[in-house]
């Protein structure tokens, strides 16, 4: 008996996703900021669906269309003021797929 062994990327799940944007009105904010903190930084690495860079002048920027509201940055930025998060508008944000 053969068992068939599929890998399978986050990329590819994620796609499955859709998002709804809400223009001119982000759910997340990055606040300004001369240098990012550590915690801001990490969300460069962190972010499931990899909403978070630095831009050319070293400063941590968001793009939220496809944010999947997961709360990773709320735990590591909200707290200290680097970031604010809101729950996006009913009917906007992010749409499962699969539940």
């Amino acid at each position: 008996m053969t068992i068939a062994v599929t890998k399978s990327r986050v990329e590819d799940k994620l796609y499955q996703n859709r998002y709804l944007v809400d223009p001119g009105r982000p759910h997340i904010t990055v606040r300004p900021h001369e240098r990012p903190s550590a915690n801001l930084l990490a969300l460069t690495h962190v972010c499931p669906a990899k909403c978070y860079e630095l831009n050319d002048k070293g400063q941590v920027e968001i793009t939220p269309d496809g944010c999947m509201e997961c709360g990773t940055c709320r735990i590591l930025c909200e707290t200290n003021g680097e970031i604010e998060w809101n729950y996006p508008r009913g009917g906007f944000g992010v749409l499962f797929k699969f539940g």
